[in-house]
């Protein structure tokens, strides 16, 4: 995905902060801002568990993107079959 390429549409970033709870959700501009909102919620709930506001955690998370002819939220992944997980690898 090309850097700051704008979407035409829907995204939004799920995240669980303790598995098996629900997940909430963020609507998102783009992949970029996706990867900064799912990089801070993990750097959260890290600095939770260093001060002993939880004492573990099982966090999960991801981007998806709203398919309307399949009328239905699907994980997102780039042109090369790369998901948001890969990306925050390459570029973390």
């Amino acid at each position: 995905m090309v850097k700051n390429q704008k979407i035409n549409f829907k995204l939004r970033v799920w995240w669980i902060p303790q598995v098996p709870i629900q997940a909430f959700y963020v609507s998102v501009k783009n992949v970029d801002e996706a990867k900064l909102i799912l990089k801070t919620l993990a750097d959260y709930d890290l600095f939770q568990l260093h001060h002993n506001v939880k004492p573990d955690y099982s966090n999960v998370g991801g981007l998806q993107y709203w398919d309307k002819p399949q009328n239905e939220w699907l994980e997102w992944e780039n042109e090369n079959g790369d998901t948001i997980d890969d990306l925050l690898e390459k570029d973390p």
